[in-house]
């Protein structure tokens, strides 16, 4: 099932997939069975439905038994293509968009941005693919099919001796209307990009008018607080790609798509991208509510009548909420790609380069807000462990632990020197003693807030105020009260940690403040939930539901039985920044180095 716009921009033997949502969510235009019945205000309009087909629940056994899969990728549309090509002898690659972790030996492991050449898609959740000499299964899922499929494995364009491109193949090879194959691989690229960006917006309203309206109006079912962890911010996001597509649109030129500029319409919206970061991380909490809700049969129904009423193809819901997630992980691939095919001397090269950077530390942001917002629950299970806690809690003011390790303190002159554990967070250190018996054990004693504090440097040998000799030692000074502590390190590379830490401790809170990063009250009360129910069973607490079910159901049985591990916000930087959190505790699992 191609666009038929395809049909006329591309002179080259092309197969245009779908790249901007998961894969199917582009095949449209199938018929229907019943007409358009109008939701009325408050329940469904039940007579609307069972004019044709009868009840709700008639209705979805219906069309679940139907043979008629609608392009779903379990029938036809892009996955028999994929196979016709296939068995033509034909070549199909896919771009990794995610990290592919595994154990198993039937399976292959790849990077985000590794070509697959996909040897066997007759499974709609898992492909056969190969890498070098490597082969074994892979989650559909995960890849994005190449725009250019008949262009060869090998960087493009060739060389040749001096430098200069070889005539014979992508120098001076024309096709059409006096294209050279660089300028039409750039044009297919170009109609890639502004005709997912076309099928993602119909999605998105798809997902507001077909779904939220309809939740809004069952009051008896949905909350508002269970419809923003369904949807999360899926609306604004909606109103962001509206104008954005209306920027590409200005851009696009129709009748030499080679020559549209593009670029700019990245670099302007940059910003505005970020509010992909907030839908990323609720993700997983919008799949286990749906998983809850969908054990009754009701919700079911309802959700099948929403997306049949929408005309939407057969995908559940689930699967609809994944395409924002998937579309800003593939902004990279696609600027990667147009950039391959643009020349140095095009008005659009600089742009295109720029918003490639761009795209790409939009992606890192939101790997950083995600990587952030698992800490929080690290950070609750620490502080449920520490005995004799008081006052609030660390995650009122704070979300990462910069540093830990252990100092030797000292509070006012003539006081003794006393051995204690420190932790640092942005905005706070903490300072716990350990237990005398039992070394495992710590007891909270007391936190000094950062904001207040200005570091100082101490010289070896003997420090006025305190009146004694030190060595490896700081200050931290508060500007308010004029109140001071003395530490002391064990050896000059640990207070040189220290002080680092203290820049970087600042740092952090500055980048807070500029990026807007913070938690809400409901992510932080949930935390500290979690963390109290785990420290009073003792045992870690249960997994209801693994994030990636709802990508890997119905597995045929020779197929892989275990999930992929990896976090699906892994595109542009494969490896993810080590976290704070593995430095200097050794007693405590969650900080474990």
């Amino acid at each position: 099932i191609m666009s038929a716009v395809a049909f006329d921009i591309l002179p080259l033997k092309l197969h245009p997939f779908s790249q901007s949502t998961p894969t199917g969510l582009d095949c449209v235009g199938w018929k229907r069975r019943i007409s358009s019945p109008v939701i009325t205000d408050g329940a469904l309009d039940k007579t609307a439905l069972t004019d044709d087909v009868g009840s709700e629940e008639d209705l979805y056994e219906d069309f679940r038994s139907s043979t008629h899969r609608y392009g779903h990728p379990g029938g036809g549309g892009e996955q028999l293509a994929i196979n016709e090509l296939i068995s033509d002898g034909s070549v199909v690659y896919a771009e990794a968009l995610w990290d592919h972790v595994t154990m198993d030996d039937q399976e292959l492991g790849f990077k985000a941005g590794d070509v697959i050449e996909v040897m066997d898609a007759t499974n709609k959740e898992w492909w056969w693919g190969r890498i070098l000499d490597s082969e074994g299964w892979f989650p559909a899922s995960f890849v994005r099919l190449r725009v250019n499929q008949d262009e060869p494995m090998e960087d493009y364009p060739l060389k040749v001796e001096g430098g200069k491109e070889d005539d014979s193949s992508s120098g001076t090879r024309r096709f059409g209307m006096g294209q050279t194959t660089k300028d039409q691989m750039r044009t297919n690229v170009i109609n890639e990009i502004i005709s997912t960006e076309r099928d993602y917006i119909k999605h998105l309203k798809d997902i507001c008018e077909g779904y939220i309206k309809q939740c809004r109006k069952r009051a008896d079912m949905f909350t508002e607080e269970q419809l923003k962890t369904i949807f999360g911010n899926i609306e604004d996001i909606y109103r962001c790609q509206k104008k954005f597509v209306k920027a590409l649109e200005k851009k696009f030129n129709k009748d030499h798509p080679h020559l549209s500029e593009v670029g700019s319409c990245f670099l302007e919206y940059q910003t505005e991208f970020q509010i992909y970061s907030e839908y990323c991380n609720n993700h997983p909490n919008a799949c286990m509510e749906l998983s809850r809700l969908t054990k009754v049969n009701k919700y079911v129904y309802f959700f099948e009548a929403c997306r049949l009423l929408q005309k939407m193809i057969d995908i559940s819901l689930d699967g609809f909420l994944l395409t924002p997630v998937q579309k800003i992980c593939k902004y990279p691939l696609q600027l990667a790609e147009l950039l391959k095919y643009t020349n140095p001397q095009h008005r659009d090269f600089k742009d295109v380069e720029a918003a490639l950077n761009a795209m790409k530390n939009v992606a890192r942001l939101i790997n950083e807000r995600k990587r952030r917002l698992e800490n929080i629950d690290k950070i609750a299970q620490w502080q449920s462990s520490i005995e004799d806690w008081e006052g609030e809690d660390v995650l009122v003011r704070s979300s990462e632990l910069i540093y830990s390790g252990e100092l030797a303190k000292i509070s006012h002159p003539q006081a003794k020197s006393q051995q204690r554990m420190f932790f640092l967070f942005d905005h706070q250190l903490v300072c716990c003693k350990k237990d005398l018996l039992r070394r495992d054990i710590l007891y909270y004693k007391s936190r000094i807030n950062m904001d207040d504090m200005e570091i100082l440097d101490v010289e070896d040998g003997k420090d006025k105020d305190f009146n004694i000799s030190v060595k490896n030692a700081f200050k931290l000074h508060c500007r308010n009260t004029e109140e001071v502590h003395l530490f002391c390190a064990k050896k000059p590379e640990q207070k040189q940690r220290w002080l680092k830490a203290f820049e970087n401790e600042r740092r952090q809170v500055q980048l807070d403040q500029e990026t807007g990063f913070s938690i809400t009250e409901v992510q932080k009360k949930q935390a500290m939930l979690n963390a109290s129910k785990q420290h009073h069973t003792g045992k870690p607490k249960a997994v209801t539901r693994p994030y990636y079910d709802f990508l890997m159901r119905q597995k045929h049985p020779t197929l892989p039985t275990t999930l992929p591990q990896q976090q699906v916000f892994m595109l542009a930087e494969p490896k993810r920044k080590p976290s704070n959190f593995w430095q200097n505790i050794s007693r405590l699992t969650p900080f474990r180095k």
